[in-house]
C-alpha cells in the first residue's frame, strides 16, 4: 500500500502494527542515517529497532553490500518473522528490498523513500535488486513491500541535483500518461525557488501512474514496459559513467535516455517534433550535457544488449507515437541507435 503521508510519526506507527514481527530492522545509509534517521527516531515503536547502516550513492548497491546486510541481519538474530524498514533513496530500497525478499526466503519490508527519485521510482512498484557485473540492477526479483510511506517534507533535506534527478522520473510519467501532465511538468521551476507544495501534489500524480501500471503488470510481461521509456539507452549511458569511474545520478542518465528515446519516438513513429524540441530543450537546460565520444558508441550499444527487456538478442525500446500512446517492444537498427547518440552529443 502507498501512503502518502502527513505525519509520518503515525504513518510509521500504523504500518509497523499492521505488520507482525518479532524483531525491527531500519536499514539506512550514511547520508540518511545522519539527515532522515533524526525525523523517525521519536516513534515508539521504533525505540527497541536495530539500525543497520550502509556506505551512501550506487556505487554501493552490490554484492558485498548485500552480503554485510544479510550478516549483520544473522548476527541480530533476525528470523523469517522479523521486519526490515528501508529508509532511504532507490540504492537503500532496492538493495535492502532484495534482502529482506532473499533473506530466510523472505521477510515482511516497509519503504520509507527520502528522495523523489525513490518516491516515484525504485520505492514503488517491487522491483528490487542490485547492480552487478558491471550492469544496472542486473541481479533482482519483484517483491513488492507491505507499505511505502511517502512524506515529502523529506524533500526539503535534498540538494537541486537530487531533485532533478527524481524529476526525470515524474517527466517520464508525464510523457506516458497525457498532454496535460506533461505541460505542468515542463512548465515547473525545479531550479530556482522551489513550491514544495504544488512538488508534492506532482509526486501524488506521478506515484498514481505508476501504481496503475504495476496493478495492470506487476511482472512486465506488457504495458509496464512503458514505465521503461528513456531507460534503454539511459541505463546504457549510466554505464558508461560508472565504467569511467565518474558515476551519474540515474535520474540524470534517465534524463538523457529521454532525449534519444523521444528522438527514436519521432524517426520512426511520428511522436511530434514540437513536443519532442520542447522535452529536449527543457532537459538540456536543467541536465546539462553528457560528454562522450562516438568512439564510445560501440561500448553503449553493447551495454544495450544486455538490457532485461530485450529478447533473442534484440534491443527493445518504448518508444511514444504521441504523449500516452505509448509503443512498446520497438526495436531500430544499430545504424539508428548510432544516430541517436549523435543526436544526443550534437542535437
Amino acid at each position: 500500500m502507498v501512503i502518502i503521508s502527513t505525519d509520518i510519526h503515525k504513518c510509521v506507527t500504523e504500518s509497523v502494527a499492521r505488520c507482525e514481527h518479532d524483531r525491527l530492522f531500519v536499514l539506512t545509509d550514511e547520508t540518511t542515517d545522519k539527515l532522515c534517521r533524526p525525523l523517525i527516531e521519536g516513534v515508539e515503536c521504533l525505540q527497541d529497532a536495530i539500525y543497520i547502516t550502509i556506505g551512501a550513492t550506487d556505487a554501493c548497491k552490490t554484492l558485498d553490500t548485500l552480503a554485510y546486510v544479510w550478516t549483520k541481519l544473522g548476527e541480530c538474530g533476525a528470523t523469517r518473522h522479523s521486519l526490515l524498514i528501508n529508509l532511504g533513496g532507490g540504492m537503500v530500497t532496492d538493495l535492502g528490498g532484495f534482502a529482506a525478499s532473499t533473506f530466510k526466503r523472505g521477510i515482511k519490508y516497509i519503504n520509507i523513500p527520502t528522495t523523489l527519485l525513490s518516491m516515484v521510482d525504485a520505492a514503488v512498484g517491487g522491483k528490487t535488486g542490485i547492480n552487478f557485473n558491471g550492469l544496472k540492477n542486473e541481479i533482482g526479483v519483484f517483491n513488492a513491500a507491505q507499505d511505502v510511506i511517502l512524506d515529502t517534507e523529506l524533500l526539503r533535506t535534498l540538494d537541486s541535483r537530487n531533485i532533478c534527478s527524481g524529476y526525470a522520473e515524474m517527466l517520464k510519467h508525464g510523457l506516458i500518461s497525457n498532454t496535460e501532465n506533461w505541460a505542468e511538468l515542463i512548465r515547473f521551476d525545479i531550479s530556482g525557488k522551489i513550491d514544495y507544495a504544488r512538488l508534492g501534489q506532482m509526486v501524488g500524480t506521478s506515484v498514481a501512474i505508476k501504481e496503475r501500471i504495476v496493478e495492470e503488470d506487476p511482472f512486465e510481461k506488457g504495458i509496464r514496459k512503458a514505465l521503461n521509456l528513456g531507460h534503454t539507452a539511459g541505463h546504457a549511458l549510466e554505464s558508461l559513467m560508472l565504467k569511467h569511474g565518474t558515476p551519474v545520478l540515474h535520474g540524470y542518465a534517465v534524463a538523457w535516455g529521454l532525449i534519444c528515446e523521444l528522438y527514436l519516438s519521432c524517426t520512426k513513429v511520428g511522436f511530434p517534433t514540437d513536443k519532442m524540441r520542447q522535452t529536449v530543450r527543457f532537459v538540456r537546460e536543467h541536465y546539462g550535457e553528457m560528454e562522450f565520444t562516438c568512439e564510445e558508441y560501440e561500448t553503449l550499444y553493447e551495454f544495450m544488449t544486455h538490457d532485461k527487456k530485450n529478447t533473442a538478442g534484440t534491443i527493445n525500446f518504448t518508444l511514444l507515437g504521441e504523449i500516452g500512446d505509448i509503443r512498446i517492444n520497438q526495436i531500430a537498427t544499430k545504424e539508428e541507435i548510432f544516430d541517436m547518440f549523435d543526436f544526443l552529443r550534437e542535437g
